[in-house]
């Protein structure tokens, strides 16, 4: 499944695979609710920030598909190269179609303003 799965509204079924593989890879750290971790954009004494929100609250809407799709597949680092994260790649347990039905998951809970904010960056995107 390429990107072009992506720009697509996601079917009933695909949000309801996504909803359970976010809640059993995902939402230990960012929540069921999308909501992230307490003060996410405070450092931690380790010096790395908690995990974010996936809602409209968060920046998970600022990237691109591919960046997202990037980020959980290979690593944060995929994208911002030295950054230090405790979130791990993703990309040796979850196949494409699983990381994309998920990040389709989160693009369902967002508000219009924020979905179509993401499409555009997407559709900008090379």
């Amino acid at each position: 499944m390429a990107l072009a799965a992506f720009l697509a509204t996601p079917t009933l079924s695909q949000q309801m695979d996504g909803q359970a593989l976010y809640v059993d890879n995902c939402s230990s750290c960012h929540g069921v609710e999308l909501q992230g971790q307490p003060d996410w954009m405070v450092r931690l004494p380790n010096g790395r920030l908690p995990a974010p929100p996936h809602d409209a609250t968060g920046h998970t809407w600022h990237h691109s598909d591919e960046q997202l799709l990037r980020i959980v597949r290979d690593g944060l680092s995929a994208i911002a190269p030295g950054y230090e994260t405790d979130m791990p790649a993703f990309g040796a347990t979850l196949s494409e179609p699983e990381i994309i039905a998920i990040l389709d998951y989160i693009k369902s809970t967002w508000p219009e303003r924020e979905r179509t904010s993401q499409a555009a960056r997407s559709a900008a995107s090379p």
